[in-house]
């Protein structure tokens, strides 16, 4: 099992960047993707940014597409998400989360560990 830990989030201006930070711990990270997801109050939950131990090739949600990027860190084990350009709709709970060869990146069913998640405000 892999536990993840997220960090970074805080308030920040319209048009700021913040970069999240998700520590993974536990077994071998060869056949995971991580993935960040956000949820907003009275919103489902939706896919950010997700990516794969094995390939480092990004997969992107619609609210990610051109400002925030994901990289890896292999020494460190974590796993960043670095957002540019935000905007008052990026506020949300942000969370990291840990899926052994997940077929579909972009569904949260596919992860089965997450972090408690992070706040992220954005103030216009």
């Amino acid at each position: 099992q892999v536990q993840v830990v997220e960090s970074g989030g805080g308030l920040v201006q319209a048009g700021g960047s913040l970069r999240l930070s998700c520590i993974a711990s536990g077994r071998s990270l060869g056949e995971y993707a991580m993935g960040w997801f956000r949820q907003a109050p009275g919103k489902e939950r939706e896919f950010v940014a997700a990516i794969r131990w094995d390939s480092d090739s990004p997969y992107y949600g619609d609210p990610a597409k051109g400002r925030f990027t994901i990289a890896l860190d292999y020494a460190k084990r974590a796993v960043y998400l670095q957002m540019n350009s935000l905007k008052s709709d990026d506020t949300a709970v942000y969370y990291c989360a840990a899926g052994r060869s997940p077929g579909n990146l972009r569904s949260q069913h596919e992860y089965g560990s997450w972090g408690q998640g992070t706040q992220v405000t954005v103030s216009s």
